[in-house]
């Protein structure tokens, strides 16, 4: 569906993309995870048609967008990072609209409406101003608006910023009902939840590279423990600090990684490990056991955290 070798994109003298190798398949839900600036959004944008590559070999649905953006835009969808709805207008009247834009006839963009109202669930607010939606109404009306024309591949980048954990559950269902459609997707997160729970496979992204990729079982498991045990002290005393602990318990784990507001140890049994500390007197004002996440393959990947 989608084929990069080389990809490269600059703004002047600034590389955004420095050289991607990506393909996704038809079916899949295949993500570009990393933090604000690692590349993802012009990838996405050159994937999207609307933004010229600077170098490299990029194709869509088979497709050169350098002479078939047209053609490609009307096959696929786009979710963008921001919400651009008309706020004056309904509901129902921003998703008709939008529909008028691929040509659709005036009785196949009513009922197209009507069926993507009912999968947003958004019906009851068919009537209601835009102004008047809460954000994950909005967000949910910006991914019907987005598949009006019954896109072969939906792009979405950032879909869930800004939203509370409940809102975000529903567009992550919504997501995944597309998916068992047969609906393609191709996402951009810095959420490592998000891109666990909806990607089939992903790169990780940084300073304009793909640094790893694998399915998300398949990067934690080459890049990560099993579990990580997070200690936290409070007011640092004299070989306390989270620096200076670090030294003491390196012992204890497979990797350690010191940051600023806690001390991460990487092994097989965090609550065994956190006995272990306690045995040497050292006294956390707050310890916790979690299995490990794509956050900490992206701390090992770059040395620093997704949220940064």
């Amino acid at each position: 569906m989608i084929h990069a070798s080389g990809l490269r994109k600059s703004f002047g003298d600034f590389e955004a993309v420095r050289g991607i190798d990506v393909d996704v398949r038809r079916g899949e839900a295949f993500g570009f995870l990393g933090p604000n600036g690692a590349g993802k959004s012009s990838t996405m944008r050159m994937v999207a048609a609307v933004s010229p590559i600077s170098a490299g070999r990029l194709r869509i649905l088979g497709m050169d967008p350098a002479v078939d953006g047209p053609s490609i835009r009307a096959r696929i969808g786009v979710c963008p990072q921001e919400d651009t709805l008309d706020t004056e207008l309904s509901v129902r009247d921003n998703l008709y609209v939008y529909g008028r834009y691929f040509g659709l006839s005036r009785h196949e963009v009513r009922e197209r409406v009507d069926e993507l109202l009912d999968f947003v669930q958004l019906t009851e607010k068919a009537g209601a101003r835009v102004e008047d939606l809460s954000g994950g109404m909005k967000r949910r009306l910006t991914i019907a608006r987005s598949l009006v024309n019954r896109p072969e591949v939906l792009l979405l980048d950032e879909p869930t910023t800004g939203l509370d954990p409940q809102a975000r559950h529903v567009v992550w269902d919504r997501l995944f009902r597309l998916k068992q459609q047969g609906v393609t997707l191709v996402l951009t997160t810095h959420y490592m939840d998000e891109a666990e729970q909806l990607t089939d496979r992903l790169v990780v992204m940084d300073k304009g590279l793909i640094v790893a990729e694998g399915s998300p079982l398949q990067l934690i498991r080459e890049h990560s423990t099993r579990e990580v045990a997070e200690l936290r002290f409070g007011v640092a005393r004299e070989g306390e600090s989270h620096a200076g602990v670090a030294d003491r318990v390196a012992d204890l784990a497979e990797r350690v990684e010191v940051l600023p507001d806690r001390l991460l140890l990487y092994t097989a049994d965090g609550e065994e490990t956190i006995a272990k500390v306690h045995e040497r007197g050292l006294q956390p004002a707050a310890t916790l056991v979690r299995r490990a996440t794509l956050e900490d393959v992206f701390l090992r990947l770059t040395g620093r955290t997704l949220v940064e």
